[in-house]
């Protein structure tokens, strides 16, 4: 009498994950509606950068931002105005070697792009096309063109990368709300340190994370092809 072993076939274990239509279309669609808000935010302002409609609106929020600056909060808003500089380089990097030395080649491709594109060319792009005057007197040192603003920016674009790349996909709820609320709070800090009007981080954090969205809807069968060779079970 014969012993026959049961293997799982190989083509079958080494299959990669498939992408769910639902939720990329959903990915999609809030790429869009981001990227939308951006763009016409960018148009409003451009229209007139000295007094757009919502300037009054700008206004009063930078007076309910007027202060004390000092204590816990001038902490808080130093920290993220530090990550959202020299360190708002430093962690992409950091990623990106890792990804490298995993030889996760499609996703560290996928990083570098999207990081440039959204944090180089649409920002600064932006930056460029409406060069909005900055809020009197702020309070760290700044470059030309509130409109966008770039550390809103990068704090959604990078909230979304990190989200894509390292989380597992039965985590990225809690990730989201956690990123979401990190968003906010660089978003308040610029204010806070009247380096931005308000206006000018919503529109950051629209572009960021739209450009981010955006990229990982067209990334993503590419990514997830990735993910089923790295495992490579054993039959």
């Amino acid at each position: 009498m014969s012993r026959h072993t049961l293997t799982p076939p190989r083509a079958a274990a080494a299959a990669p994950p498939a992408t769910d239509p639902r939720r990329r279309s959903g990915t999609l669609l809030l790429a869009v509606l981001s990227l939308g808000s951006a763009a016409a935010l960018t148009l409003t302002v451009r229209a007139d950068v000295v007094n757009p409609p919502f300037q009054g609106a700008d206004e009063r929020w930078l007076d309910w931002m007027g202060g004390p600056h000092d204590g816990f909060p001038a902490a808080v808003a130093a920290a993220l105005d530090w990550f959202g500089g020299p360190l708002g380089v430093v962690v992409p990097l950091s990623l990106l070697v890792f990804l490298l030395v995993r030889r996760r080649w499609v996703s560290a491709g996928f990083l570098l792009g999207v990081y440039l594109v959204g944090s180089m060319l649409v920002v600064q792009g932006l930056k460029h096309l409406v060069d909005r005057p900055r809020p009197a007197d702020p309070m760290v040192r700044v470059d030309h063109g509130s409109f966008p603003s770039g550390h809103a920016a990068g704090a959604a674009l990078l909230v979304v990368l990190i989200g894509v790349l390292l989380v597992p996909a039965a985590r990225r709820r809690a990730w989201w709300v956690g990123g979401t609320v990190f968003t906010l709070a660089m978003m308040w800090s610029r204010t806070w340190l009247h380096a931005h009007w308000l206006s000018d981080t919503v529109a950051g954090a629209a572009a960021g994370a739209g450009a981010a969205l955006l990229a990982w809807w067209a990334f993503s069968p590419a990514l997830a092809r990735e993910r089923g060779r790295l495992p490579r079970p054993r039959p």
